[in-house]
Protein backbone atom coordinates (compact mmCIF):
# COMPACT_ATOMS: atom_id res chain seq x y z
CA UNK A 1 0.00 0.00 0.00
CA UNK A 2 1.44 3.48 -1.06
CA UNK A 3 -0.11 4.91 1.82
CA UNK A 4 1.75 2.75 4.25
CA UNK A 5 3.35 5.95 6.14
CA UNK A 6 0.35 8.07 6.73
CA UNK A 7 -1.65 4.96 7.91
CA UNK A 8 1.39 3.79 10.70
CA UNK A 9 1.35 7.80 11.67
CA UNK A 10 -1.83 8.00 12.89
CA UNK A 11 -1.63 4.33 14.06
CA UNK A 12 1.23 5.75 16.44
CA UNK A 13 -1.30 9.10 16.94
CA UNK A 14 -3.98 6.50 18.09
CA UNK A 15 -1.81 4.67 20.25
CA UNK A 16 -0.83 7.35 22.03
CA UNK A 17 -4.23 8.69 22.53
CA UNK A 18 -5.67 5.63 23.78
CA UNK A 19 -2.80 5.59 26.61
CA UNK A 20 -3.38 9.09 27.78
CA UNK A 21 -7.53 8.25 27.93
CA UNK A 22 -6.78 5.12 29.82
CA UNK A 23 -4.96 7.12 32.39
CA UNK A 24 -7.84 9.73 32.37
CA UNK A 25 -6.33 12.67 30.41
CA UNK A 26 -8.07 14.51 28.02
CA UNK A 27 -5.02 16.38 25.09
CA UNK A 28 -7.60 18.97 23.92
CA UNK A 29 -5.14 20.05 21.32
CA UNK A 30 -4.88 17.11 19.05
CA UNK A 31 -3.60 18.20 15.68
CA UNK A 32 -0.60 17.39 13.41
CA UNK A 33 0.85 20.54 14.67
CA UNK A 34 1.45 19.20 17.46
CA UNK A 35 3.13 15.79 16.29
CA UNK A 36 6.51 15.12 16.04
CA UNK A 37 8.02 12.54 13.60
CA UNK A 38 11.48 10.85 14.06
CA UNK A 39 13.73 9.55 11.63
CA UNK A 40 12.53 6.27 11.67
CA UNK A 41 9.02 7.99 10.97
CA UNK A 42 7.57 7.31 15.14
CA UNK A 43 5.06 9.93 15.42
CA UNK A 44 4.90 10.94 18.58
CA UNK A 45 2.24 13.48 20.42
CA UNK A 46 3.12 16.48 21.63
CA UNK A 47 2.48 20.21 23.17
CA UNK A 48 0.52 19.25 26.14
CA UNK A 49 -0.07 22.89 27.42
CA UNK A 50 -3.96 22.51 27.10
CA UNK A 51 -4.29 18.82 28.68
CA UNK A 52 -6.14 18.11 31.46
CA UNK A 53 -6.47 15.45 33.98
CA UNK A 54 -10.25 14.41 34.53
CA UNK A 55 -12.08 12.35 36.61
CA UNK A 56 -15.21 11.62 34.91
CA UNK A 57 -14.52 12.35 31.45
CA UNK A 58 -15.33 15.55 30.67
CA UNK A 59 -13.78 18.98 31.39
CA UNK A 60 -15.79 21.91 30.85
CA UNK A 61 -14.06 24.91 30.13
CA UNK A 62 -14.09 28.45 31.26
CA UNK A 63 -15.77 30.98 29.19
CA UNK A 64 -13.36 33.00 26.83
CA UNK A 65 -10.97 29.94 26.72
CA UNK A 66 -9.45 30.44 23.41
CA UNK A 67 -9.58 26.61 21.59
CA UNK A 68 -8.44 25.51 17.87
CA UNK A 69 -12.07 25.85 16.34
CA UNK A 70 -11.45 23.95 13.06
CA UNK A 71 -10.04 20.56 15.39
CA UNK A 72 -13.06 20.92 17.69
CA UNK A 73 -16.29 19.11 17.88
CA UNK A 74 -19.24 20.71 17.75
CA UNK A 75 -19.91 20.52 22.21
CA UNK A 76 -16.71 21.98 22.07
CA UNK A 77 -17.60 25.41 20.17
CA UNK A 78 -21.39 25.27 21.47
CA UNK A 79 -20.39 24.34 25.45
CA UNK A 80 -16.86 24.28 25.67
CA UNK A 81 -17.27 20.77 27.09
CA UNK A 82 -13.98 18.45 26.58
CA UNK A 83 -14.02 15.09 26.81
CA UNK A 84 -12.52 11.92 25.42
CA UNK A 85 -14.78 11.83 22.66
CA UNK A 86 -14.17 15.54 21.68
CA UNK A 87 -9.89 14.25 21.60
CA UNK A 88 -11.53 11.38 18.92
CA UNK A 89 -12.94 14.37 16.77
CA UNK A 90 -9.78 15.70 16.63
CA UNK A 91 -8.08 12.80 15.83
CA UNK A 92 -10.13 12.87 12.84
CA UNK A 93 -9.10 15.75 11.46
CA UNK A 94 -5.60 15.03 12.19
CA UNK A 95 -6.11 11.50 10.10
CA UNK A 96 -7.40 13.97 7.54
CA UNK A 97 -4.63 16.39 7.57
CA UNK A 98 -2.46 13.25 7.34
CA UNK A 99 -4.16 11.98 3.88
CA UNK A 100 -4.10 15.27 2.50
CA UNK A 101 -0.54 15.90 3.32
CA UNK A 102 -0.86 18.67 5.62
CA UNK A 103 -3.57 20.47 4.47
CA UNK A 104 -5.56 23.06 6.41
CA UNK A 105 -8.71 21.60 7.48
CA UNK A 106 -11.89 23.85 6.22
CA UNK A 107 -9.42 25.98 4.36
CA UNK A 108 -11.84 28.24 2.22
CA UNK A 109 -13.84 29.26 5.85
CA UNK A 110 -13.10 31.36 8.92
CA UNK A 111 -13.87 29.77 12.36
CA UNK A 112 -17.62 31.48 12.20
CA UNK A 113 -18.34 29.69 8.76
CA UNK A 114 -17.05 26.34 10.06
CA UNK A 115 -19.09 26.33 13.59
CA UNK A 116 -22.46 26.68 11.48
CA UNK A 117 -20.75 24.40 8.76
CA UNK A 118 -20.14 21.42 10.98
CA UNK A 119 -23.14 21.98 13.15
CA UNK A 120 -25.39 21.57 10.09
CA UNK A 121 -24.12 17.93 9.47
CA UNK A 122 -20.48 19.37 6.74
CA UNK A 123 -18.07 17.23 7.64
CA UNK A 124 -14.49 17.22 5.50
CA UNK A 125 -14.02 15.37 1.73
CA UNK A 126 -12.60 12.72 1.39
CA UNK A 127 -8.90 12.85 0.56
CA UNK A 128 -7.52 11.50 -2.39
CA UNK A 129 -4.70 9.56 -0.82
CA UNK A 130 -7.56 7.85 1.47
CA UNK A 131 -9.49 4.65 0.66
CA UNK A 132 -13.18 4.70 1.50
CA UNK A 133 -12.12 2.22 4.46
CA UNK A 134 -9.88 4.82 5.63
CA UNK A 135 -12.54 7.79 5.16
CA UNK A 136 -14.88 5.47 7.02
CA UNK A 137 -12.80 5.62 9.67
CA UNK A 138 -12.03 9.33 9.78
CA UNK A 139 -15.97 10.32 9.78
CA UNK A 140 -16.85 7.76 12.83
CA UNK A 141 -14.42 10.06 14.31
CA UNK A 142 -17.12 13.29 13.48
CA UNK A 143 -20.59 11.18 14.57
CA UNK A 144 -20.17 10.55 18.27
Amino acid sequence: DSHQYQLEMCYHVCDAMAFLESHQFIHRDLAARNCLVDSDMTVKVSDFGMTRYVLDDQYISSLGTKFPIKWSAPEVFHYTKFSSKSDVWAFGILMWEVFTLGKLPYDRYDNMQVIEKVCHGYRLYRPQLASEAIYEIMSKCWWH
